[in-house]
């Protein structure tokens, strides 16, 4: 098996009848350089798994068989999937599945490994690495995003998936990757990232209604990033129906954790994590 460059990524779809899915996010690797680099900075042991989120042609794929002794990957298409499960028929330590992502139940595994669909990356870190044993990753994201992950004190940057991300997770190393080493080429900057899961994760992360009340509170406040935290949590009570609070009340709350009710923008990942464990301790009482 070769690397693959645009001429042969080119032939390839065209034998397989095969247009680029925008919907699917297909945007095939054609730089054996930057296939390369994602390998060599996933630092893979033999004895990790790995999981892969839309191999396509299977660029990374090829150099994946070579470094560990279980791999899983994901392709939605039913097209790909039946010319990867014919590329890859000697490699008994892949195991390909035909499903979306989104949907499936995915093995236990060390490190993910991919370059995923843009348009969903967000539900993607949700499934894989919103878990109290997340992976491992070297991914292959929208530079936008990788931004936010990393720039974690900037006001500009500072949004829903940093602190989602980071209360999991910890940003390691980001590269630019260049968006014509893709087919089509994406009309997005991308960014490689790596991540590796944070030492300690909170303990109110850890329960299912404690993880599942976090990323509903983050999504609530956030978009009130400009505003006080008291009245960024007065909007977010606004839109549930399972627990209404005055603003007297939201403020007492306040004072009585020493939380000063200063804005939503001043405040770290960590102080986020700990004022949704308290405020959740606070409607369950």
């Amino acid at each position: 098996m070769n690397d693959m460059n645009k001429s042969e990524v080119l032939l390839i779809l065209k034998q397989l009848g095969v247009r680029p899915n925008k919907n699917l996010g297909q945007n095939f690797l054609i730089n054996k350089n930057t296939v390369s680099k994602t390998i060599l900075e996933s630092n893979i042991e033999i004895t990790q798994s790995i999981l892969e989120i839309g191999p396509g042609l299977g660029a990374l794929t090829e150099g994946l068989v070579k470094k560990s002794n279980q791999i899983y990957a994901y392709e939605i298409d039913s097209i790909l999937f039946s010319y990867l499960s014919n590329k890859f028929s000697n490699f008994e330590n892949l195991m390909l599945f035909n499903e979306d992502i989104l949907e499936a139940k995915i093995p236990s595994h060390d490190i993910i490994v991919s370059n995923i669909p843009y348009s969903i990356t967000g539900p993607i870190f949700e499934k894989v690495f919103y878990n109290s044993q997340p992976p491992r990753g070297a991914l292959i994201i929208e530079n936008s995003i990788a931004e936010r992950l990393f720039n974690k004190k900037s006001y500009k940057s500072f949004s829903r998936i940093t602190v989602t991300f980071n209360a999991f997770m910890k940003p390691v190393r980001k590269f630019k990757i260049s968006r014509f080493d893709f087919f089509p080429t994406p009309k997005i900057e991308l960014a490689l990232v790596i991540v590796e899961p944070r030492a300690k994760i909170d303990q109110l992360l850890l329960s299912d209604d404690g993880r599942i009340f976090f990323l509903k509170f983050v999504a609530g406040i956030m978009p009130y990033k400009n505003k006080n935290i008291a009245n960024a949590i007065n909007y977010f009570l606004k839109n549930e129906i399972f627990f209404t609070a005055s603003k007297q009340h939201i403020l007492g709350f306040l004072n009585e954790n020493q939380i000063k009710n200063n804005k939503l923008a001043h405040f770290s990942v960590d102080e986020i994590v700990e004022l949704s464990r308290k405020f959740f301790r606070f409607i369950n009482n």
